[in-house]
């Protein structure tokens, strides 16, 4: 349980009867609301207020039901199902409506809105996030002010009450001044009342990014009556226990940002082992990652033979340890000594390659943002693909037309074991090609590494997340990150490559560590 979770808890404590407990030397609530209503309806019958023609009373008949009587119209109706959890016998129920008021602030036009003048004008913002304040010099009717020590509720998009404690102001209409009757409800039992029922109206939205609470629908809900003195104890031991749990929500940010360090920096050590060879012991049986190349450059041979693959595939870089331990690269009839770029030793079963070498690393034709539309093949922009590497899906709203899709897959298109990567923004965030549903990608962010030797596509992702690949390119930086990944910069990185079967079992430790520390 978070800081947060536990505030929440303890208002809910408080708001149902469960943290302090009851007093029977405290005077019930029915009696306090009596007594107001006798002198509500004295003052009625004097003509000195209006009568209020909704206006109910919430009682408990002998059958232990709720009951709701309209006192315009005598109507008495069973309202169980309504209740929203069980008080002690000495509070009452009441609708909002019949023990205070939410009065509405100024709605402004915009050139109404000074950068100064006589008064301050509150927004919603104010309360949250803008620190900006407007003014105005217009003299208005006294309740479209709000005063050091009133209670106000801010009811759109950021919503909620607050305790005004700053100079006589004006108030916007998106904030409503709570008047209440103070002889039945402290200020601060009310606050924390309103706290609690925040929760309740963001449980119970169906998910908008912008909340709006309305008067007709705030002035129905039921609040909870304590005695009076009770409501002093409420409010006491709420103030009393909020300090401690906003401590207790430090320490645990803290913990968990440790915890959170943690497991990043065990990610990248274990990921790190992996891609070393250190992760899952050789199995002789597996054969040899130069078995596997040797195997590659057949399949070209035999591909260039076919007229299926140029020939100039056949001058790709061969990489090898001399008798001297250094590295070296073969390209055609030059060597060169490579072993400043090998950036770590890897078993004898494995072998350095250039990317290009065993992947296919190819971009998308043009789409202009002309040919974005709302419905059809799904378009991927380096977002997209970033959220597919993070999450294992997007929400995607852009796409192409199929004929504009068609068209463009003559010249290939991602296929299954295939990989994307992030090319622009965030680098070398990657995802696998799971599915055969068609897609398309923009040209320059994102990049297709075609696999067409099959190697594990979830090898390849995870050597794509380690710092055997971002420190390739990190090496380019100017201090901060490159620019974009180009096929050209990817196409001669490093990789380390094991043999097939060394690849998935890499991959599925993987996953059982990953399973693991999630717990």
């Amino acid at each position: 349980m978070n800081g947060k979770q536990l505030k929440n808890s303890i208002l809910q404590w408080a708001i149902q009867g469960k943290l302090v407990p009851q007093d029977p030397n405290d005077e019930p609530a029915s009696i306090l609301l009596e007594r107001i209503r006798a002198e509500k309806a004295k003052l009625v019958k004097e003509k000195k207020i209006k009568k209020d023609k909704n206006e109910s009373i919430i009682y408990r008949g002998d059958d232990n039901s709720y009951y709701e009587k309209f006192i315009a119209t005598g109507e008495v109706k069973c309202i169980d199902d309504e209740i929203p959890f069980k008080i002690p016998s000495s509070w009452e129920w009441c609708r909002m409506q019949d023990i205070m008021k939410f009065v509405n602030g100024r709605a402004y036009k915009k050139e109404e809105l000074l950068s100064r003048g006589k008064y301050k004008v509150l927004r919603v913002g104010n309360f949250f996030t803008n620190n900006e304040w407007y003014y105005s010099d217009l003299e208005l009717p006294d309740d479209k002010y709000c005063y050091p020590g009133d209670l106000l509720y801010a009811w759109s998009a950021s919503f909620g009450p607050q305790i005004w404690n700053d100079v006589k102001t004006i108030f916007h209409y998106h904030i409503w001044n709570v008047k209440y009757n103070s002889r039945i409800l402290l200020r601060d039992y009310l606050f924390y009342f309103f706290l609690y029922d925040k929760t309740q109206v963001l449980s119970s939205t169906t998910g908008s990014t912008m909340i709006h609470v309305s008067m007709e629908n705030m002035k129905p809900r039921f609040i909870p009556i304590p005695p009076y003195c009770e409501q002093k104890r409420i409010v006491s031991k709420i103030n009393e226990l909020l300090p401690v749990i906003d401590k207790f929500d430090d320490v645990q940010k803290e913990l968990d940002t440790l915890n959170a360090l943690i497991k990043e920096s065990l990610k990248k050590s274990i990921l790190q082992e992996a891609i070393q060879g250190k992760l899952v012991p050789q199995i002789t049986e597996e054969g040899t990652a130069q078995e596997l190349l040797e195997q590659i450059r057949q399949e070209k041979l035999q591909l260039v033979k076919d007229g299926k693959l140029k020939k100039s595939a056949l001058t790709d870089s061969i990489i090898f340890k001399g008798d001297d331990n250094k590295y070296f690269e073969k390209i055609g009839n030059i060597e060169k000594d490579i072993t400043d770029e090998i950036p770590f030793e890897i078993p004898d079963n494995w072998e350095w390659c250039r990317i290009g070498s065993v992947l296919n690393i190819w971009s998308a034709r043009r789409v202009h943002e002309k040919d974005w539309r709302t419905s059809g093949i799904p378009f991927y922009r380096a977002r997209e693909i970033g959220k597919m590497a993070d999450c294992g899906y997007v929400d995607n709203d852009l796409f192409i037309e199929r004929s504009l899709y068609e068209e463009f897959s003559k010249s290939g298109v991602p296929q299954i074991g295939d990989l994307m990567m992030t090319a622009v923004g965030t680098l070398g965030k990657t995802c696998v090609v799971e599915t055969k549903n068609p897609f398309y990608y923009k040209d320059g962010s994102v990049l297709c590494i075609g696999n067409p030797f099959h190697f594990s596509p979830y090898y390849l992702k995870l050597f794509f997340e380690s710092s055997a690949f971002t420190n390739q390119y990190l090496s380019e930086s100017d201090g901060t990150t490159v620019a974009t990944l180009t096929m050209v910069r990817l196409n001669r990185y490093l990789i380390p490559i094991p043999p097939l079967m060394e690849q998935t079992r890499i991959v599925e430790m993987i996953k059982q560590l990953a399973s693991i520390m999630s717990r």
